[in-house]
């Protein structure tokens, strides 16, 4: 039995620059995963199982999963044979990345429960056909995304950086390409964003909420309804500023350190009760990626 973590991500910048030929937009985004994780292990078997925590699992994220196996099961010339168990912690459908985490999270795992021996080029391009943020969570951390969001460039780890994310129960049918759909001409960029904030990364200095930019702000406001009061329950509890996690509807704030992260989250607590509230920091792609046998510590 292998059992590795599959985590949660933020996009510090995301920037929509059109749509394109095939229907699809180009994007510039730095995205980030956090600790706030689900877990998958996988053992051998003589077929394909998947069995997770929550009576309520969405049908798509289950189907990454299997989808995933099945995927890199092909490209090995070999049987999807896996059972791999799903422990769900990352909010479904919140902009937070979470399906496409576990579809990476099951390509890292069963390549090496298969020793399949795929190249980096090999994984990414499976990785690639499963959806455009698959890619990213192979190697997770800090990583400039481009084309769709399947292009990606590592960066340099971001220091250890405390966040608050709010969760609210919002829902929408067909979410990312209902806010695609949403998107103006005016919600457009040129990614010149995206340079700025590489930049900045590049120098050492620690992120700020103030540099921070997604395409979707407006969009999320307007087609969520009641968003907005959550964003400002978030400032009311002192988050020095709130941006959306992908497309929504989850919310994020930096915060100057955990002491200040958890402050927040008491404060919120007290308008917003019975709400998903998550402390978090920022994973290093080590961190992002770490597998373990069963009964060795985790690392």
């Amino acid at each position: 039995m292998i059992i590795t973590v599959a985590p949660a991500k933020i996009n510090w910048i995301l920037e929509v620059l059109g749509r394109r030929d095939d229907g699809y937009h180009d994007v510039r985004t730095v995205m980030q995963t956090v600790d706030l994780c689900d877990e998958l292990s996988v053992g051998t078997a003589e077929s394909l199982t998947v069995a997770r925590n929550l009576d309520a699992y969405p049908p798509g994220d289950e189907d990454l999963v299997r989808r995933a196996a099945r995927a890199l099961a092909a490209a090995a010339g070999r049987e999807a044979e896996a059972a791999i168990s799903v422990t769900k912690r990352v909010p479904a459908a919140a902009g937070l990345g979470g399906g496409s985490s576990d579809g990476a999270a099951t390509l890292r795992v069963l390549d090496r429960l298969w020793e399949t021996e795929a190249t980096d080029d090999r994984l990414l391009e499976v990785a690639a056909g499963l959806g455009s943020d698959v890619p990213f969570f192979l190697h997770g951390g800090t990583a400039l995304g481009e084309g769709r969001g399947e292009r990606m460039t590592p960066l340099a780890d971001v220091g250890p950086t405390w966040l608050v994310i709010l969760v609210p129960a919002l829902t929408m049918s067909e979410k990312t390409k209902q806010m695609y759909a949403a998107l103006r001409p005016g919600d457009f960029t040129r990614g010149l964003q995206t340079d700025d904030f590489v930049a900045q990364l590049s120098s050492g200095r620690p992120v700020a909420g103030d540099s921070l930019f997604n395409a979707f702000e407006r969009a999320a406001y307007e087609s969520f309804d009641g968003l907005a009061s959550f964003r400002d329950s978030l400032v009311q509890a002192g988050a020095p500023s709130v941006h959306v996690c992908g497309a929504g509807p989850a919310l994020f704030c930096v915060a100057s350190g955990e002491s200040e992260a958890r402050a927040i989250r008491s404060r919120l607590a007290r308008v917003r009760r019975g709400e998903k509230v998550h402390v978090v920091r920022t994973l290093t792609g080590a961190e992002s990626t770490a597998a373990w046998s069963d009964g060795e510590a985790s690392g």
